[in-house]
């Protein structure tokens, strides 16, 4: 960073400033105005606003409007199916400039060498990719990771430029029963930040996680949910991702006087998502349709997220914070037609000329090999419990099915929905397989698996030919990991995933490529899902109600128990 002489000296019109952005108007996220002047930079810092400067650079942006870049408050880069330095060339150019990452899927697979990797790759990166500490690696006792992270380890971890604080508590129970493992983990965090996971909790419960110093909450999925946990303190995140969206419900919520303790964030959001819809351009476009006022939206945001955050460099275009600025044709399209990430144009040259990691987690699946008859279900009744999917969502139903017994086994039934799903645990642990039912998919034929599955990422599928569902579970372990679809023992599409089985090592253009030709494939199978493969990975996350199932079995969420 220049020096502080120097930064003051620019403000005040002493020196030319190192780059002045001209003719366009600053969205003011304190009175809702219009702002008219240039914006002075100094080495990626704004000094000087609302005045006429002179520049060694000048960016006419004339007719445009110009508002802080935006935060994503929770995600999971993982999940983007890319690496971090792809993630960057994916959502940089379209106004996203910070990113708040828990790297917990890639450390369920590999440990704290994953969390590394995160660390090492955000100081290469064009947007500022802050890398929270896994709080729950596993999520839960009631799966087998590849990875454990104790209180020790954490404590290994902190103190990197890229940290904020600990990553979503997910074991919730953990909390408000006082688990001597979560204690310690949350102890070592006591007056910071905390991340929180807390699907459905309320009351005295609720009021006990709060207690606990956790400050916000992405997984309300109703706006009395979300009303409940702002008025007891904590920060909610309005969530849309690829399967989990959450922005139509609390909508509604987002208030001028509300907007500065709510915040966006994506969680989990694919390559062919970003392409079609957005990111977090598509939660303000969309909020604003829906009736949103735009200072709300904006607010939400980018400076209602810094606060939350206490990075109070940034979330405003001002003198004396980081210059990451969008500058949109109008407020309602929300269309960035130039980005700056701490003041440097965000283009393919800037991307050229970052420094590059050496990725980590290859040949990480070491699943058994399977056949047809691992996926059989014996049983002694035809009651049968069965995941019920909510689309669009990641809590599940708890179903109670009837299903005859034949030959010692319970059959997929298509014609009722009925579909075989299993986890078979990849990491070389113990080979564990457990099978069970979900309804939602439609599947008519074949199979589908995939390593990405949470958040233990074992490898799930479900099919409706047991054949096909062992050809699709073994090309797996060809490929690293990835997404598999197969019909009468041919792979119909299938998208190779290496980087600890999660992540490619292709461009993300590549990779939304391969998920087109993933979802046209899947269709072929009668699938009616708009996201089946993030859909299915939800399955297998004992942490999120109702009913899940892990390569340990059926999980009762609400008992937080294996039931079979």
């Amino acid at each position: 960073m220049a020096d502080l002489e120097t930064r003051i000296a620019q403000g005040r019109g002493d020196q030319p400033a190192d780059l002045v952005l001209r003719g366009g108007r600053i969205f003011d996220l304190m009175t809702g105005d219009l702002l008219e002047g240039d914006v002075a930079i100094c080495d990626g810092v704004v000094v000087g606003i609302l005045d006429r400067y002179e520049g060694h650079r000048t960016i006419d942006v004339s007719g445009l409007i110009l508002v802080p870049g935006f935060i994503d408050t929770h995600l999971h880069i993982e999940s983007s199916l890319v690496t971090p330095f792809e993630f960057d060339r994916c959502v940089a150019p379209r106004g996203v400039t910070t990113a708040i990452c828990d790297p917990h899927e890639i450390a369920n697979v590999i440990g704290a060498a994953g969390v590394r990797y995160f660390q090492e790759a955000s100081a290469q990166t064009l947007i500022d990719i802050r890398v929270q500490l896994s709080a729950c690696v596993p999520s839960t006792h009631m799966e087998t990771a590849g990875a454990e992270l104790d209180a020790a380890a954490i404590a290994g971890l902190m103190g990197h430029a890229s940290g904020l604080g600990l990553a979503e508590f997910m074991n919730y129970p953990g909390v408000i029963h006082r688990d001597p493992q979560a204690m310690e983990k949350l102890r070592l965090f006591e007056g910071g930040h905390v991340d929180g996971h807390c699907p459905l909790l309320s009351g005295k419960d609720l009021n006990a996680y709060v207690a606990a110093g956790i400050r916000t909450e992405h997984e309300a999925t109703s706006a009395e949910e979300a009303l409940e946990k702002l008025r007891k303190g904590m920060r909610v995140l309005i969530r849309e991702g690829s399967v989990s969206k959450d922005l139509h419900a609390l909508q509604p919520l987002l208030t001028e006087r509300t907007a500065p303790y709510m915040c966006l964030c994506t969680d989990d959001r694919n390559p062919l998502d970003i392409g079609e819809h957005g990111h977090l351009d598509y939660m303000v476009r969309e909020l604003i349709r829906l009736g949103t006022p735009p200072l709300a939206a904006y607010r939400a945001a980018s400076l209602s997220a810094a606060e939350a955050f206490g990075l109070k460099d940034r979330g405003q275009i001002a003198p004396g914070k980081r210059a990451d600025i969008v500058a949109v044709r109008s407020l309602e399209a929300c269309d960035a037609q130039l980005v700056l990430a701490a003041g440097v144009p965000v283009d393919e040259a800037a991307f050229a000329r970052r420094g590059h990691v050496a990725p980590v987690g290859r040949n990480s699946v070491k699943a058994p090999r399977v056949s047809a008859r691992d996926f059989r279900v014996t049983a002694n009744r035809s009651e049968t419990d069965v995941i019920g999917i909510r689309e669009g969502q990641i809590l599940t139903d708890h179903l109670h099915e009837d299903i005859p017994i034949a030959d010692g086994d319970k059959r997929p039934d298509p014609a009722r929905d009925l579909v075989r799903i299993a986890v078979i645990e990849r990491h070389g642990r113990n080979g564990n397989i457990a099978s069970g039912f979900v309804r939602g998919f439609g599947l008519q034929a074949g199979a589908i698996a995939s390593t990405v599955c949470h958040d233990h990422h074992n490898i799930a599928c479900v099919g409706i030919d047991y054949a096909d569902m062992a050809v699709a579970a073994n090309r797996l372990s060809g490929i690293e990991g990835g997404f598999v679809v197969v019909r009468d023992g041919v792979v119909l599409a299938e998208l190779a995933l290496p980087v600890a089985g999660l992540m490619s090592l292709e461009p993300f253009e590549t990779v939304r490529a391969a998920l087109e030709d993933l979802r046209a494939a899947v269709k072929s199978l009668g699938v009616t899902l708009e996201e089946p493969f993030l859909q299915l990975a939800f399955l297998a996350l004992p942490v999120i109600p109702a009913l899940k199932i892990t390569d340990r079995g059926m999980v009762d969420v609400m008992k937080f128990e294996i039931i079979g």
